[in-house]
């Protein structure tokens, strides 16, 4: 199945759990805002990049990637195209990461325009999200990995729940050069969303976040009228220890820490995935790819 540009923005609320429409869903100043095309260096666009496979192009969709690498502005912030940083071996190490995945979006399908727009999001200066921590949150994969994926997370939504197995599989599948960091973010319309998060958090303190992770996903359709206190017992957890961080205030302050990152990021559903400092816009199956990429740089 390929996927329009408003196919993706569209998979952020409609293949995700929305938060209530009245919640700040950070900010968006600019977003629509157009790239800028490089600077004509010649009249003569560059039509080869050995460094980039089109293969997979037919001749109609390699035009379309020959003029847009010719555009695009090198993602290092050079005044030169994409096209141009390669063949002149420039320092930025992205452009060639950068063309290919503009070939692997003309191959999806996507138009100019939502090529340019998706571009400017991985890497527009005005895209960059900062302010999403790792410090206390829960980690899968090894502290020392070259690429971060932030994940916003309800434990009661289902695309969530779709969602885990998919970021753990390309975590292991990295050889310790991707890890994921867990962030809470249970929505209101969620009724044991928060209980749900709680649950987490104090197992994290015991050193058993993923184990009550999984199981709570698993368990999901059980959530509504679950104990707690079982799901603590099945993965092992000190059961007093557990009731104390449940209830604590130490634990809400995290989850509403989480939340507030998440809100200053532009979170607006769930599950909401971040590539070191860049929202990702497609669906979670196509993670892999744009993973590859950003090792590759």
């Amino acid at each position: 199945m390929r996927w329009t540009a408003i196919g993706v923005f569209l998979a952020l609320s409609l293949l995700g759990c929305e938060r209530s429409s009245e919640a700040d869903s950070g900010p968006k100043e600019g977003a629509g805002a157009k790239v800028k095309p490089a600077p004509k260096a010649s009249k003569e666009p560059i039509r080869e990049l050995p460094q980039v496979d089109t293969s997979k192009l037919d001749d109609f969709s390699r035009a379309i990637w020959i003029d847009l690498v010719n555009e695009l502005l090198s993602p290092c912030g050079e005044p030169v195209s994409v096209a141009r940083c390669i063949a002149e071996s420039r320092a930025c190490n992205k452009c060639v990461p950068a063309a290919r995945y503009v070939a692997r979006l003309v191959d999806d399908g996507y138009a100019r325009d939502e090529i340019r727009n998706i571009f400017r999001i991985r890497y527009g200066e005005d895209t960059k999200i900062e302010g999403i921590s790792a410090t206390a949150s829960p980690l899968r994969g090894s502290p020392m990995a070259a690429v971060t994926l932030y994940e916003f997370s309800d434990f009661q939504c289902p695309h969530c729940k779709t969602a885990a197995p998919v970021l753990k599989k390309v975590v292991e599948a990295s050889n310790g050069k991707v890890k994921l960091v867990f962030k809470q973010y249970p929505l209101p319309g969620h009724p044991r969303a928060r209980e749900a998060a709680r649950a987490a958090v104090a197992a994290q303190k015991q050193g058993k976040f993923w184990e009550m992770h999984d199981l709570l996903f698993e368990k999901q359709d059980e959530l509504q009228t679950a104990s707690f206190e079982d799901f603590a017992k099945r993965v092992g957890l000190d059961i007093k220890r557990f009731k104390a961080d449940m209830s604590s205030k130490e634990t809400d302050q995290k989850i509403e820490s989480d939340i507030a990152e998440g809100r200053a990021a532009g979170v607006d559903s769930t599950p909401s995935i971040y590539v070191n400092d860049r929202r990702y816009i497609f669906p979670p199956e196509e993670l892999s790819d744009y993973v590859r990429e950003e090792l590759d740089q």
